[in-house]
Protein backbone atom coordinates (compact mmCIF):
# COMPACT_ATOMS: atom_id res chain seq x y z
CA UNK A 1 0.00 0.00 0.00
CA UNK A 2 0.58 3.94 -0.67
CA UNK A 3 2.65 5.15 2.30
CA UNK A 4 0.71 8.33 1.41
CA UNK A 5 -2.29 6.45 2.05
CA UNK A 6 -1.35 5.56 5.36
CA UNK A 7 -0.33 8.78 6.08
CA UNK A 8 -3.75 10.15 6.22
CA UNK A 9 -5.86 6.76 7.53
CA UNK A 10 -3.42 6.30 10.71
CA UNK A 11 -5.28 10.23 11.62
CA UNK A 12 -8.46 8.06 12.09
CA UNK A 13 -8.15 5.70 14.16
CA UNK A 14 -5.63 4.41 16.68
CA UNK A 15 -7.51 1.41 17.49
CA UNK A 16 -7.95 0.37 13.66
CA UNK A 17 -4.57 -0.93 11.69
CA UNK A 18 -4.49 1.13 8.82
CA UNK A 19 -4.21 -2.02 6.25
CA UNK A 20 -7.49 -2.80 7.99
CA UNK A 21 -8.88 0.33 7.13
CA UNK A 22 -8.28 0.23 3.52
CA UNK A 23 -9.49 -3.43 3.00
CA UNK A 24 -12.54 -2.50 4.85
CA UNK A 25 -13.32 0.39 2.19
CA UNK A 26 -12.39 -1.96 -0.73
CA UNK A 27 -14.58 -4.56 0.62
CA UNK A 28 -12.37 -7.43 1.00
CA UNK A 29 -12.98 -8.23 5.03
CA UNK A 30 -14.69 -10.94 5.93
CA UNK A 31 -18.06 -10.58 7.44
CA UNK A 32 -16.72 -10.90 11.20
CA UNK A 33 -13.77 -8.78 10.81
CA UNK A 34 -16.04 -5.98 9.30
CA UNK A 35 -18.28 -6.06 12.04
CA UNK A 36 -15.14 -5.17 14.60
CA UNK A 37 -14.04 -2.26 12.17
CA UNK A 38 -17.77 -0.56 12.68
CA UNK A 39 -17.78 -1.22 16.17
CA UNK A 40 -14.29 0.80 16.35
CA UNK A 41 -15.62 3.13 14.17
CA UNK A 42 -19.00 3.84 16.36
CA UNK A 43 -16.49 5.28 18.88
CA UNK A 44 -14.69 7.26 17.28
CA UNK A 45 -17.18 9.98 15.45
CA UNK A 46 -14.72 11.60 13.62
CA UNK A 47 -13.40 8.45 11.97
CA UNK A 48 -16.91 7.36 11.45
CA UNK A 49 -17.63 10.43 9.32
CA UNK A 50 -14.77 9.91 7.14
CA UNK A 51 -15.49 6.52 6.72
CA UNK A 52 -18.82 7.33 5.70
CA UNK A 53 -17.78 9.86 3.30
CA UNK A 54 -15.05 7.46 1.38
CA UNK A 55 -17.80 4.92 1.49
CA UNK A 56 -19.49 7.34 -0.92
CA UNK A 57 -16.89 7.21 -3.39
CA UNK A 58 -18.15 4.62 -6.32
CA UNK A 59 -14.64 4.20 -7.76
CA UNK A 60 -12.66 2.60 -4.92
CA UNK A 61 -9.56 3.00 -7.01
CA UNK A 62 -9.44 6.49 -6.86
CA UNK A 63 -9.55 7.13 -2.71
CA UNK A 64 -6.09 6.38 -3.52
CA UNK A 65 -5.80 9.43 -5.67
CA UNK A 66 -7.29 11.32 -3.67
CA UNK A 67 -5.59 10.63 -0.45
CA UNK A 68 -2.24 11.23 -2.21
CA UNK A 69 -3.63 14.58 -3.51
CA UNK A 70 -4.72 15.39 0.05
CA UNK A 71 -1.52 14.33 1.57
CA UNK A 72 0.38 16.65 -1.14
CA UNK A 73 -2.16 19.71 -0.17
CA UNK A 74 -1.47 18.97 3.19
CA UNK A 75 2.18 18.81 3.55
CA UNK A 76 2.06 22.30 0.58
CA UNK A 77 -0.01 23.89 3.24
CA UNK A 78 2.32 22.72 6.41
CA UNK A 79 5.68 24.00 4.38
CA UNK A 80 4.01 27.46 3.71
CA UNK A 81 2.97 27.78 7.07
CA UNK A 82 6.22 26.89 8.67
CA UNK A 83 8.35 29.30 6.16
CA UNK A 84 6.02 31.70 7.03
CA UNK A 85 6.84 31.27 10.91
CA UNK A 86 10.85 31.32 10.00
CA UNK A 87 10.26 34.80 8.23
CA UNK A 88 8.25 35.98 11.44
CA UNK A 89 10.71 34.82 13.69
CA UNK A 90 12.93 37.39 15.22
CA UNK A 91 17.19 36.87 14.54
CA UNK A 92 19.23 36.24 17.88
CA UNK A 93 20.12 39.73 18.80
CA UNK A 94 21.75 38.92 21.39
CA UNK A 95 24.81 41.84 20.65
CA UNK A 96 21.70 44.38 20.65
CA UNK A 97 20.64 43.72 24.27
CA UNK A 98 24.37 43.94 25.27
CA UNK A 99 24.73 47.06 23.31
CA UNK A 100 21.71 48.12 25.33
CA UNK A 101 22.74 47.45 28.81
CA UNK A 102 26.08 49.29 28.06
CA UNK A 103 24.42 52.02 26.92
CA UNK A 104 22.68 51.77 30.07
CA UNK A 105 25.45 51.67 32.56
CA UNK A 106 27.22 54.53 30.40
CA UNK A 107 24.33 56.53 30.81
CA UNK A 108 23.89 55.83 34.50
CA UNK A 109 28.07 56.50 35.40
CA UNK A 110 27.52 59.78 32.70
CA UNK A 111 24.84 61.14 35.63
CA UNK A 112 27.07 60.37 38.64
CA UNK A 113 29.85 61.59 37.39
CA UNK A 114 27.97 64.57 36.35
CA UNK A 115 26.02 65.23 39.92
CA UNK A 116 29.47 64.49 41.91
CA UNK A 117 31.26 67.13 39.99
CA UNK A 118 27.81 69.50 40.28
CA UNK A 119 27.72 68.92 44.09
CA UNK A 120 31.61 69.37 44.39
CA UNK A 121 32.00 72.52 42.24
Amino acid sequence: MSDNLKDILSHLSTDIDQETLLLYLQDKLSAEKKHEVEQQLLDNEFANDAMEGLQGIKDKQQIAYMVEMLNRDLKKKTEKKKQRREKMKLPDQSWLYISIIIIILLIIISYIIVHKSMQGG
